[in-house]
């Protein structure tokens, strides 16, 4: 513990118990020290996070998935219950990363059909190990492009925790982050909604009627996102989470009349 908290690690006693809990072997555990010491995230360190209660499998230069993200699958949990488009809710995880995302909806949501996508070969490798027991499938490609046809106009619920981070912002990250996480998962492009630009145009062609699409946001960004997505057709309301510091922007196809 001494040697996390003179590296500089904030929750080093916490940091100390999960490395003490993976850890095989004594070699092992001061390998993994002096790892974490050397600035990579824990989550690389110990091969794992937790998100919503589940051990997330977390490779190496793989997106580590963010506790205030659970707000945005708290928001699709409740609307993949509620949708009606059939006997099991379709959700899609675009720029899925670990694919945390998508297990904890499938955790949540009894019976639900999963499709998950990434552009990066090692996110994809790492989800379809996290999403392989929930049959979840795994693409590789760029947004919706590798999705099976047949989810045009079937999809309950869309969500995409895409890259947010305007390009200037990346310097100013913390060095886990910008050091030993992609670039393609955190480069926003100059306003950071370059991404999101293109999931939410081409949403409405695979949402089902009242399906839902959900994106995480900064509160700055948030009244562009909305604006986006009004502009895309789709009704548009706005969650926040103080607790988690968290915004989440969801935009829903209208029903058919």
């Amino acid at each position: 513990m001494a040697r996390l908290r003179a590296a500089g690690c904030v929750f080093a006693e916490d940091e100390a118990r999960l490395l003490l809990s993976t850890a095989a072997t004594p070699a092992e555990l001061d390998a993994m020290v002096e790892r974490r010491v050397a600035g990579l995230p824990l989550e690389h360190v110990l091969g794992w996070a937790e998100f919503r209660g589940l051990r997330i499998a977390v490779d190496p230069g793989v997106f580590v998935p963010r506790r205030r993200t659970e707000f945005l699958v708290e928001q699709a949990v409740t609307l993949a219950r509620a949708a009606g488009s059939g006997p099991r809710p379709v959700v899609v995880d675009l720029c899925c990363g670990t694919g945390a995302l998508g297990a904890a909806l499938v955790a949540a949501v009894d019976g639900a059909e999963l499709h998950a996508a990434d552009v990066d070969p090692a996110a994809v490798r790492c989800a379809r190990r996290n999403l392989a027991a929930v049959g979840g499938r795994v693409y590789q490609g760029d947004l919706y492009r590798p999705l099976p046809a047949a989810l045009r106009g079937g999809v309950d619920v869309l969500v995409a925790n895409a890259p947010y981070v305007p390009t200037a912002a990346i310097g100013f990250l913390p060095p886990e982050a910008r050091l030993h996480e992609p670039m393609v998962a955190l480069d926003g492009g100059p306003d950071g909604l370059d991404v999101q630009r293109r999931v939410i145009a081409g949403a409405t062609e695979w949402l089902a009627p009242g399906g839902h699409l959900l994106v995480e946001a900064s509160p700055r960004q948030a009244p562009s996102s909305m604006e986006l997505m009004a502009g895309a057709g789709l009704l548009v309301r706005r969650a926040d989470s103080e607790e988690l510091d968290a915004t989440v922007v969801i935009g829903t196809r209208p029903a058919r009349p």
